[in-house]
């Protein structure tokens, strides 16, 4: 008797712990769709504040990013924010100039509410007992929302031109490796992202991608060993102060095995900012709640299988 009492206090108390876990993620959910719909809300007073400045291609812009899906709101937000970037503000009447700025700084808090609500989400999700027991449910895995924002909100968002070179570097078995990192801006939003970086002046993009493969895996590829570009990614995103426009451009390359990686080449930055690195598979990415990029990697690496048709395809 005594060992059945045992036993069903030790179940109750299981079951109890259990149902506090999946209490906590349903409110961190609820948090999460409340921070978006904040987001939007700003987004829209942004809009509507654009389209006061009467200005045509600033109201295009605004009526394109209010239309976009969650997919492509992220690009069509960055750009109406690279075209305000670039507007003389001293030739505004004072109170639009105000409300312009302010409809800016609520959009920029509104972001980093609604990433910290997604954060602490997917560290919840990613609990062994979270995901063992399938306590999200059918709940949709939430997303950061990557917009550019300047260093003060009534600034000109300066975007400065970065073309990159990227690497989707896979083995054999066609997993790919991925570096994960942080901006040391915001620490506390880690993601996975291919081989690769900026292009050096006088550089060709092919030449720029060998560099980077040896600097950051310690391979020795060669122009052979790299097809394409098989991929083109445009993205606005703000590292470690500065916001970047950035072109990158992706070859792939194929080694027989999953070799050793030697970081060793790795620059001050990447020395700081690299925490990990790891070869995913097309299943792992995609049961994934990390953040990854480019966002459609794991639905792309399988056609990487196959011979290139000599296509460079946009991707998010």
């Amino acid at each position: 008797m005594t060992a059945a009492l045992v036993v069903v206090l030790v179940a109750l108390l299981l079951a109890t712990w259990i149902l506090r876990i999946a209490n906590r993620l349903d409110r961190l959910h609820v948090r999460t769709d409340a921070a978006w719909a904040a987001v939007d809300a700003a987004l829209a007073r942004r809009a509507v504040v654009v389209r006061a400045l009467l200005d045509p291609a600033l109201s295009a812009a605004a009526s394109k990013a209010e239309a976009a899906s969650r997919a492509d709101r992220e690009e069509a937000e960055n750009e109406l924010s690279a075209l305000l970037g670039a507007l003389d503000r001293s030739s505004l009447a004072p109170a639009l100039a105000f409300e312009l700025a302010d409809a800016e700084e609520r959009v920029v808090l509104a972001r980093r509410v609604h990433n910290d609500a997604v954060r602490d989400t997917l560290l919840q999700r990613r609990r062994r007992i979270v995901r063992w027991l399938r306590l999200a449910g059918t709940a949709p895995q939430p997303s950061y929302f990557e917009i550019a924002e300047p260093a003060a909100p009534s600034d000109a968002v300066m975007l400065k031109p970065r073309p990159s070179a990227r690497v989707v570097l896979t083995d054999h078995d066609g997993r790919v490796l991925l570096f994960q990192g942080f901006d040391p801006a915001r620490p506390q939003e880690s993601f996975w992202f291919t081989v690769g970086g900026g292009v050096e002046d006088g550089e060709e993009l092919r030449e720029a991608a060998l560099r980077e493969a040896f600097e950051e895996t310690g391979l020795k590829l060669t122009a052979d060993d790299l097809v394409g570009p098989v991929w083109r990614r445009r993205a606005v995103f703000s590292f470690d102060g500065e916001t970047f426009d950035a072109e990158e451009w992706f070859f792939h390359a194929t080694v027989a095995d999953a070799p050793a990686v030697d970081t060793s080449g790795f620059n001050d930055v990447e020395e700081t900012s690299i925490t990990a690195f790891r070869w995913w598979s097309a299943e792992e990415l995609e049961a994934a709640e990390d953040t990854v990029y480019p966002v459609q990697l794991a639905e792309l690496l399988p056609s990487l299988r196959t011979a290139w048709d000599g296509e460079t395809r946009t991707v998010r």
